[in-house]
């Protein structure tokens, strides 16, 4: 599986649009730096995401929307929140 910024960013986001859970985001950061082979510029950057993406599931590390921000800034993306009206 090929690794590169714009891949992380995808599959990060699709947990905070909720179209993975976390422990699909977990699993498929953990896989990724097992058998993923990393592409593109700012492979060190990509690694260390992974890693911490990899501990998001453990209650003394967790995930938090700051850390989600954090790690899309240095994948080159802003984080923008927008909301709607539920009828």
């Amino acid at each position: 599986m090929k690794i590169t910024k714009q891949v992380l960013a995808v599959n990060l986001l699709n947990y905070l649009q909720h179209k993975s859970s976390l422990s699909d985001l977990v699993d498929w950061a953990e896989d990724a730096l097992m058998e993923g082979v990393f592409e593109g510029e700012d492979t060190d950057v990509v690694r260390d995401i992974l890693a911490r993406l990899g501990l998001a599931d453990v209650k003394a590390f967790g995930l938090f929307w700051e850390d989600c921000v954090d790690m899309m800034q240095k994948l080159g993306y802003v984080l923008r929140i927008d909301a709607g009206l539920v009828a």
